[in-house]
């Protein structure tokens, strides 16, 4: 699938915003692919905050990945959900969703992105590149060899994304490294009031 060149994820601890509001404030910096992804929020309450959002994705023409909860994006009609290691099984969750919906994945190592990338998902997640710090207990850094020998070994019509410790001085690199799209968090919503113009700062810096 085509990507767009950064792709954000929200965090409520970090920007101290809800979600609803970095969506907003992401698509006026010119972000268009956004997920949302929240460890500490309730079921219920992680519902409502994407039903909040999608509703600002739809009115700003944003398409929005659900992290981790395939039910809520199906209930809700988001545009994908992203699953991790341990979360459902990505075949299970296309027999789910079906073919509409993307499907995201993420991989800590090559092994596991080559075998990620045999799989009914639309793009895989390899990270962290770099040393995160929004993570707790992340996985051991994979560095841009890594992602450059995915790249190299999985069917270019999934997309790679690239993510942990992606920053606007290190993104450009990634992108040439062989990653279709950065993922992005603490970069751009580490400071609030500085949301919409560090996006705008990054999207020109990616032409």
């Amino acid at each position: 699938m085509n990507l767009p060149k950064f792709y954000p994820i929200t965090d409520t601890h970090l920007s101290r915003l809800s979600h609803a509001e970095q969506v907003s404030r992401l698509r006026d910096g010119g972000a268009r692919f956004i997920q949302l992804r929240d460890k500490r929020l309730a079921p219920r309450e992680f519902y409502e905050a994407t039903e909040a959002a999608l509703d600002i994705a739809r009115e700003r023409g944003v398409r929005l990945i659900v992290n981790d909860r395939a039910d809520i994006a199906l209930a809700l009609g988001a545009d994908g959900v992203h699953l991790g290691q341990d979360d459902l099984d990505p075949a299970a969750a296309r027999r789910l969703l079906g073919e509409r919906f993307i499907i995201g994945y993420s991989t800590h190592t090559v092994a596991q992105a080559i075998e990620a990338a045999r799989l009914p998902v639309d793009y895989i997640a390899l990270g962290p590149i770099y040393p995160t710090r929004t993570k707790e207990n992340p996985a051991p850094t994979v560095g841009l060899e890594a992602l450059h020998r995915v790249r190299d070994a999985i069917d270019p019509t999934v997309a790679l994304v690239a993510i942990g410790g992606i920053t606007r001085a290190n993104a450009r690199a990634t992108l040439d490294a062989g990653a279709d799209s950065v993922a992005l968090i603490s970069a751009l919503l580490d400071t609030p009031d500085k949301i919409i113009e560090r996006t705008k700062e990054l999207r020109k810096s990616l032409g």
